[in-house]
């Protein structure tokens, strides 16, 4: 039977009502790292995702990575958020925390203490942050974790895991993915590690197993994006290692989620070897950010390999996107001015189409 994004789908145990899921978006409006009034009202106005995924939150002081972005490590930041999922529960959604650890990908500026980013070893991303003052700082040389420190890290996405869940989160979604901590450890040109955390999954795996003791494995899912080169990183067999992760995963784990940079070969393979809910971000182009972008017909032409299909652009513009796509449009087009910081504008005023 051909499926449609329009067809319930269950993922962990939640009974979707359609297979359109809201990418995480990084928006940068959580001024004092808690969720705003804006964010609550972000969030509610597309409840009618499937499955909405929030904006990548930091576990610990060290994972946070550009400025404005939430946690979800101290009460304060778990009460915030629990304004945003009684209001995204309240409309009939449901809703994942993703978990964010920027690793290397950070400035020492955004630690009290001026300690350095960390890494899986001291090799620099090349790249840079936008500071406060709109001032471009170059990231740093980072710190190489110890044992003892990856073991902390660990914990701290547990704490944030039950966090999320406690301030009432569906589930949560471990960002390995984009060139970030988890993914830092994939990958050839960053993990040089000779200890037993060079071998490039380990990290990934003991991480995501971790989190789903502690809160379930129906409610963790994991974000990977297969050859990204994005944020600094190298892989030089991606299907090999990710074949290699998906084997060993937790099979009863609510989701993989998939980014594509134009690789869907890969996808469609590890689509064979994965047995458990496929979430994927499609993309048949070959810039790593443009999976961001994708259509409402890409969504659609990737339906006979997913069984979830993750749009990021479409609902930033777009709150009432079920209804524009079952219409065949038309649809906003997405302030890229707006996409960082700022109020209200390019955030929660895109109109639907009843306006």
């Amino acid at each position: 039977m051909t499926k449609s994004l329009f067809d319930s789908v269950t993922v962990g145990k939640l009974d979707l009502p359609n297979r359109l899921a809201m990418s995480p978006m990084t928006r940068s409006r959580a001024y004092d790292g808690l969720a705003s009034d804006l964010m609550v009202e972000y969030y509610a106005q597309r409840a009618t995702a499937g499955l909405i995924i929030t904006e990548g939150i930091q576990p610990s002081v060290i994972g946070q990575g550009s400025i404005n972005t939430p946690g979800l490590y101290i009460d304060e930041q778990v009460t915030s958020w629990q304004r945003v999922t009684d209001a995204v529960h309240e409309r009939g959604g449901h809703i994942f925390a993703q978990l964010w650890h920027s690793g290397r990908v950070a400035h020492s500026s955004l630690y009290p203490d001026g300690r350095l980013p960390v890494a899986p070893s001291a090799v620099p991303s090349g790249g840079h942050m936008i500071s406060h003052t709109g001032e471009r700082l170059d990231h740093p040389v980072p710190q190489a974790l110890t044992l003892e420190e990856i073991a902390e890290t660990i914990a701290d996405f547990v704490a944030a895991a039950r966090n999320a869940i406690a301030a009432g989160f569906d589930g949560v979604e471990l960002h390995a993915a984009n060139g970030y901590l988890i993914h830092q450890f994939l990958s050839d040109n960053v993990n040089l590690r000779d200890d037993a955390y060079g071998e490039r999954t380990r990290f990934a795996l003991d991480v995501t197993h971790a989190v789903a003791e502690a809160i379930g494995p129906e409610r963790t899912g994991i974000h990977l994006s297969p050859g990204n080169p994005y944020n600094g990183i190298e892989e030089g067999d991606p299907s090999a290692l990710y074949t290699s992760l998906l084997g060993v995963l937790r099979p009863d784990l609510a989701y993989v989620h998939l980014l594509e940079i134009g690789n869907r070969p890969v996808t469609e393979h590890l689509r064979s070897v994965w047995p458990g809910t496929l979430v994927l971000n499609p993309h048949t182009g070959i810039n790593p950010v443009a999976g961001m972008f994708a259509s409402a017909e890409e969504a659609e032409a990737a339906l006979p390999v997913a069984d979830v299909v993750a749009l990021g652009g479409l609902w930033l513009a777009n709150p009432d996107l079920p209804d524009r796509i079952r219409n065949g449009g038309p649809y906003n087009e997405p302030d890229h001015e707006t996409f960082y910081g700022g109020d209200h504008r390019g955030y929660t005023d895109y109109p639907t189409s009843a306006r």
